[in-house]
């Protein structure tokens, strides 16, 4: 648990240092006053949790206030960090009936969504799990290139189409490899598109009708890329690509290098999306389940103990 806690203190501390990092000063020792009030809100905004959810945990804090007699600033915190955990759910656990299960892998440029999916895959290898890649980037050559780097690392076979082929049709190739293989999971990249360009998302829609003529009932899980760094403009990503292909669960990357981790808490209360993973640094192991205890209190800077 500690050394869990440390992991997650690590990478979240570039936001604890900054926008979190100011409720030291601000909940010292010194009594509730509008301005607590007032500054509180505006560094929860600044922190990117939305002006709803910021609104509705001020009102929360208040109403505690009011009703145990609170009068200083610092016995806030406690009360903060447990109105925010309350504003995030537990990942599901992750079950897989399904052989091959199918895993569809969607994020906009530069979410880091390709490495994502081969620290996945590393993840499942290292659990004894048989995986193989579907290459659907057809249209960047790197991201082929890319995940063959970590395919041969890994020994777990790519399966690619010519440059600017058909995505659909890698995809389709790749799920009957993986069912003549009998294999545990297939994992398929998709290219990185941005959520307001119709055609291109039209074109992940029929990626994802292909996956679903190729074996029913997939795909299995759909996991969308978010680059915590975005903040809100994270949340229009993840409305488009849930209407569009029915996205089931999230991974924040580059949470280690955001100045601000609040925008979980904005996908949570809108979108009602699980977040399943999240990245806090550039190692394979640095890829780890959600945990909102470890996130909250990252965020705050505070132990587990506290």
């Amino acid at each position: 648990m500690v050394e869990l806690f440390s992991r997650w203190s690590a990478g979240l501390s570039k936001t604890s240092k900054t926008t979190f990092g100011r409720l030291a000063n601000l909940l010292g020792a010194t009594e509730i006053t509008h301005n607590t009030w007032d500054e509180l809100e505006a560094l929860l905004i600044q922190a990117d949790l939305g002006l709803e959810t910021a609104s509705e945990v001020l009102d929360s804090l208040q109403r505690f206030v009011r009703t145990s007699g609170l009068t200083r600033a610092n016995e806030l915190q406690s009360a903060l960090r447990i109105e925010l955990r309350k504003r995030l759910e537990t990942p599901p656990a992750l079950e897989w009936t399904a052989q091959p299960s199918i895993i569809l892998m969607v994020g906009v440029n530069g979410s880091g969504k390709t490495t994502t999916m081969a620290k996945l895959g590393q993840r499942f290898v290292a659990e004894g799990k048989t995986v193989l890649f579907g290459a659907a980037d057809t249209f960047r050559a790197a991201a082929v290139d890319q995940l063959q780097v970590w395919g041969n690392r890994l020994k777990v076979d790519v399966i690619s189409g010519a440059p600017e082929s058909d995505p659909g049709a890698v995809a389709f190739n790749a799920i009957q490899a993986g069912v003549a293989r009998k294999l545990d999971f297939v994992l398929i990249d998709t290219a990185g598109r941005l959520h307001t360009r119709f055609n291109l998302m039209e074109e992940l829609k029929k990626v994802h009708r292909v996956i679903g003529k190729a074996l029913d009932g997939a795909p299995h899980a759909v996991w969308l890329a978010l680059d915590a760094t975005t903040g809100q403009n994270a949340l229009q990503q993840a409305r488009a690509f849930k209407d569009a292909v029915n996205v089931t669960g999230v991974i924040l990357t580059k949470l280690d290098s955001s100045a601000r981790g609040g925008m979980a808490f904005a996908i949570q209360r809108q979108l009602g999306l699980p977040i399943l993973f999240a990245g806090l640094g550039e190692k394979p192991e640095d890829l780890t389940p959600f945990d909102p205890d470890a996130f909250v209190s990252g965020l705050l800077g505070i132990s587990d103990k506290e």
